[in-house]
């Protein structure tokens, strides 16, 4: 669709954006890549959540690392490349990033100034330190990694926050995910669903562990969720 251009203290990084077709200023979605980078994954998400009635903007987050990448899970050395960027990636400093990024899509000519996050993998890390350390309206992470050692920040949720979570995600264990699950059952503002049987980026079209059921129904609550949150 098109492009934004998003200027923090250290430079500057461009995101992917597409807009709804419709006259009226919309709510909007920050989504946080996976570990590789703003690809045609990321994009078509955006674009669906488009289609879905959201302005949505995927920052290029490596952009310190290398801008611009865009590859897939197709390759072993693909793979490689994307755990040696995950590897030299700064959380803190992407998170800086995603905050800049939904302050911009805030006052967006296309945006009604309530904004959300939505991440994946990585993503999903990052959307859920956006519920501790961002003003993000809403927020939603599928399969997160490393949640179990953010949970210190919990007390920090103060808006929606909703976590997709696989039940046999090869880069979590059962006693992370229990802990999750445990840790954050009593907070008013969580909301966990786990998806029994299926791995990690059970939701990623095309990849290995896609899951059309799983799929459909943890995208069916996201849509819902931001609907009733960012409205």
């Amino acid at each position: 669709m098109a492009e934004l251009t998003i200027r923090v203290p250290d430079g500057s990084f461009n995101a992917y954006l597409a807009v709804p077709r419709q006259l009226d200023a919309a709510p909007g979605v920050v989504v946080a890549q996976e570990i590789f980078g703003v690809n045609q994954v990321m994009r078509e998400t955006c674009d669906w959540l488009a289609s879905q009635g959201f302005v949505a903007v995927c920052p290029d987050l490596f952009w310190r690392i290398q801008p611009g990448i865009d590859i897939t899970d197709k390759t072993q050395a693909e793979w490689d490349r994307a755990f040696e960027l995950f590897g030299l990636f700064n959380v803190d400093k992407g998170i800086e990033d995603m905050k800049a990024t939904l302050a911009a899509l805030r006052v967006h000519d296309a945006c009604n100034g309530k904004v959300g996050s939505v991440g994946y993998c990585l993503g999903g890390k990052i959307a859920f330190l956006m519920a501790t350390r961002s003003d993000a309206d809403a927020n939603v992470g599928y399969y997160g990694v490393g949640l179990g050692d953010l949970l210190g920040e919990a007390g920090n949720i103060t808006k929606p926050l909703m976590l997709h979570i696989a039940e046999q995600d090869q880069f979590s264990s059962a006693e992370e995910i229990a802990t999750v699950k445990d840790t954050l059952a009593s907070h008013a503002d969580v909301t966990v669903h786990v998806y029994n049987g299926q791995d990690h980026a059970f939701a990623r079209r095309g990849g290995q562990h896609y899951n059309r059921a799983a799929a459909t129904l943890a995208n069916g609550r996201t849509i819902s969720f931001f609907k009733e949150h960012l409205a």
